[in-house]
């Protein structure tokens, strides 16, 4: 495992090959959280996961878990819940309060890995363009949510929250249209677990998403491609 100094170059990360296979896909410790920095790594195939009071840890695992185009499984019941809901889907308009409510408590889990120093940079991020949230509403009150950061046309989900029964599978199914239209071209969801194969999440070899990277990435600007205006929740499912 390689050790990043503050002052090191932005993309001075060892090569992906070289991450550990236990713990899977720790790759290196260390450096900053800096928008260079972390753009450098998404690019890559890399992202920042640490608990408070470790050091900064940098991760690829192998296989990648993705969303990609068609991938999406919701059952007849929330699809059903879906097209009787009255929520809406706003973008990027309470960054902050989506972040927040990802770093709360919940069942059956203890402390979280979103750190206050990773709430400073990607609430930075999403000053700069970076960094986004999907957000559900019922009227003035946000009941749940995603929130990743966009490079070109890959979205790298960080995580997502619900405050009301499966709030956040229709932020998911909002990020799964524009997988659709192909404004967006695959949803990482870094690494893999029950619930999201459950959902039709699938594993991708390291090596063919990195390689997939080099392609959605490019150019590596911003994502613009969110809709200018809010969603109907009930509009998203046309099944």
């Amino acid at each position: 495992m390689a050790w990043l100094a503050a002052d090191d170059s932005p993309d001075a990360f060892p090569p992906v090959s070289s991450a550990l296979s236990e713990p899977d896909g720790l790759l290196a410790a260390g450096g900053d959280l800096s928008t260079p920095r972390l753009l450098a790594a998404y690019r890559q195939g890399i992202f920042p996961w640490y608990d408070e009071g470790q050091p900064l840890l940098w991760w690829s695992p192998d296989p990648r878990c993705v969303f990609e185009r068609g991938d999406l499984h919701l059952s007849r019941r929330i699809r059903k819940e879906i097209r009787r809901s009255t929520l809406d889907i706003r973008f990027n308009t309470a960054f902050t309060e989506v972040i927040e409510a990802c770093a709360g408590p919940r069942r059956h889990q203890t402390g979280t890995w979103i750190t206050r120093d990773m709430l400073a940079a990607y609430d930075r991020l999403n000053r700069e363009g970076w960094a986004h949230s999907v957000e559900v509403w019922r009227d003035d009150d946000l009941v749940g949510g995603l929130y990743g950061l966009a490079i070109g046309r890959a979205f790298f989900g960080e995580s997502m929250f619900s405050r009301e029964s499966n709030a956040s599978k229709m932020a998911l199914l909002t990020v799964d249209g524009l997988l659709n239209d192909g404004r967006l071209g695959i949803l990482d969801c870094q690494v893999r677990s029950s619930h999201l194969l459950s959902l039709g999440a699938s594993t991708m070899p390291r090596s063919t998403f990195v390689t997939r990277l080099d392609d959605l990435c490019e150019p590596p600007g911003a994502f613009r491609g969110w809709p200018d205006t809010p969603l109907r929740v009930a509009d998203l499912d046309e099944a």
